[in-house]
C-alpha cells in the first residue's frame, strides 16, 4: 500500500472518542426527556387527589351540617322518637368535631335535652346525658350553660331505680360539671352530693366510684363546701373506700382537702375508724402515694391535738411510723419523722419534773442534790433511746439495710416540730 494510502491511528482515536460522546450525551437527554414526561403527570395525579380530598371532606361537612340542622330541628318540634334519633346525631357528631361542639350551644341543643333528663323513660333519659357529656367535653362554656339551666335539680332522687350503665353516665356528666370548681364558678354541691354518695353506697363498679370520688375531691377543693359534705356523710364513706386498692388514693386526697377546715376535722377525729383505718393505710407499703396522704392527713390531726397523739399511740402508730421512716418514699419518710418528734416531746413532757415518780418528793424529807436528780434524767433518757434504738434495729433487720439506722437516729434526735411544712 502506498504511504499515502496507510490509515492514520491519530484520526482513528478521535473517531472513536466523538463516538462514544455522542453515544453519552444521546443516553443521557434520552433520561431527561423521561424524567421530564413522568414529572408532569405525577404532580397532576397528586393534584388530582388533593382536590378529590378537599370535595370529599366540603361534603362531609354538609352533609354534618345537614344532619345537625334535621337534629335541631327534631329536639325542638318533633316526637318523643324523633327527639331520641336527634340526641344520638348530636352525641355523634359532638364526640367527632371539636370546633362544631363549641358551636351547638349557639343553635339551641343544651336546653331540649337538659329538659328530656327528667324523663321517666330510662333509655331517652341516658341518652340525653350521653349527648350533654359530649358536650361538655372541653367546653366550659357549654358546662356554665347546662348549670345555668338548672341541670342539678333534675337530677333523679332515687338512684337505686337506676341501671349500672346510667348511673356511670350521670356519674361521668357531674365529673365534668364539677370541674368548674377548679375555676372558683360556684357549683350548688347541695343537690350533688347526697345523688353521688347514693351511688357511691348502691354502685358495685369501680370506675363508677373513681368518678364519683373525682367529683367529691373537685368540690372539696373549695372549703365552703365542706360543711355540705360533712352533713351527708361524705367522711364515713370515704374512710371505708379508703380501704379499697382502687379508691383508696382519691380517698385520702379528699380527706385530704376536708381535714384542713375545722369541720372536716372534727368529723375526722368523732369518726369511730379514726386513726386506726389511717394507720393501716400507713402501714401498707405497696402504695407510696396513699402512704403519703394517709401521713398528711394524720400530721393534720395530731397538730396540736394531745387528745389525737394518745389516740394514735394507743392504736401503735410509733412502730408503723419507724417503719414509713426507714423504708418510705422521701415524702412519707419527712412525714412520718415529723409525727415520731411529736411523740417523743409528748413523751419528755409526761416525764418531766410535774409528772412520774419524783425523787424530790420522797419521803424521807432530806433534800436531794441536783447530781442525783442529773443522773435519774439521764438515766430516763438512756431508757427511752434503749427502747427506740431497739425497734429501729427490728424493723431495719427486717428490712436488711442495717446501713439505714445511724441516718435515722441523727434525723429522729435532729427534727423540728414548730410547723407543718410538708
Amino acid at each position: 500500500m502506498p504511504p499515502s494510502q496507510k490509515p492514520n491511528m491519530s484520526d482513528q482515536s478521535s473517531t472513536t472518542n466523538c463516538f462514544f460522546t455522542y453515544t453519552k450525551i444521546s443516553f443521557f437527554t434520552k433520561i431527561r426527556r423521561f424524567l421530564l414526561l413522568k414529572t408532569p403527570k405525577r404532580q397532576y395525579k397528586q393534584s388530582d387527589q388533593t382536590e378529590k380530598l378537599k370535595v370529599m371532606e366540603k361534603e362531609s361537612d354538609q352533609d354534618g351540617w345537614m344532619v345537625l340542622q334535621r337534629a335541631v330541628k327534631g329536639l325542638h318540634f318533633g316526637r318523643w322518637e324523633e327527639k331520641e334519633l336527634a340526641a344520638k346525631e348530636i352525641k355523634k357528631l359532638a364526640k367527632e368535631d371539636l370546633k362544631r361542639r363549641k358551636s351547638m350551644a349557639e343553635l339551641g341543643v343544651i336546653q331540649p335535652l337538659v329538659a328530656m333528663v327528667e324523663s321517666d323513660v330510662l333509655e331517652r333519659q341516658r341518652l340525653a346525658v350521653q349527648a350533654l357529656i359530649e358536650l361538655a367535653n372541653g367546653s366550659f362554656a357549654n358546662k356554665l350553660l347546662m348549670v345555668e339551666l338548672e341541670i342539678l335539680s333534675k337530677l333523679p332522687y332515687q338512684t337505686d331505680q337506676l341501671d349500672e350503665p346510667t348511673r356511670q353516665d350521670f356519674a361521668h356528666l357531674l365529673l365534668s360539671l364539677s370541674s368548674l370548681s377548679n375555676i372558683q364558678f360556684p357549683v350548688s354541691s347541695a343537690r350533688i352530693i347526697p345523688f353521688v354518695v347514693s351511688i357511691l353506697e348502691s354502685s358495685s363498679s369501680v370506675e363508677t366510684n373513681l368518678l364519683c370520688l373525682g367529683t367529691l375531691y373537685n368540690l372539696s377543693s373549695v372549703l365552703d363546701n365542706a360543711g355540705n359534705l360533712v352533713t351527708n356523710g361524705v367522711v364515713n364513706t370515704l374512710l371505708r373506700l379508703s380501704s379499697l386498692a382502687e379508691a383508696s388514693e382519691k380517698s385520702l386526697a379528699t380527706l385530704g382537702n376536708l381535714v384542713v377546715t375545722l369541720t372536716g376535722r372534727k368529723a375526722l377525729e368523732s369518726n369511730p375508724m379514726v386513726p386506726e383505718n389511717l394507720i393501716e393505710i400507713l402501714a401498707c407499703e405497696e402504695k407510696p402515694k396513699c402512704q403519703e396522704l394517709s401521713a398528711y392527713v394524720l400530721m393534720i390531726l395530731a397538730h396540736q391535738s394531745s387528745v389525737q397523739r394518745q389516740k394514735m399511740a394507743k392504736a401503735g402508730i410509733v412502730p408503723v411510723l419507724l417503719e414509713v421512716a426507714l423504708l418510705g418514699s422521701p415524702l412519707a419518710q419527712k412525714r412520718a419523722l415529723k409525727l415520731l418528734q411529736w411523740f417523743k416531746d409528748e413523751r419528755q413532757k409526761r416525764m418531766g419534773p410535774h409528772s412520774g415518780p419524783q425523787v424530790g418528793r420522797l419521803s424521807f424529807g432530806s433534800p436531794v442534790s441536783k447530781r442525783d436528780v442529773d443522773e435519774g434524767k439521764k438515766l430516763m433518757k438512756n431508757i427511752v433511746k434503749e427502747s427506740l434504738y431497739k425497734n429501729m434495729e427490728t424493723i431495719t433487720r427486717r428490712a436488711n439495710g442495717d446501713g439505714n439506722s445511724s441516718r435515722f437516729k441523727t434525723l429522729v434526735l435532729s427534727s423540728s416540730s414548730k410547723s407543718l411544712p410538708y
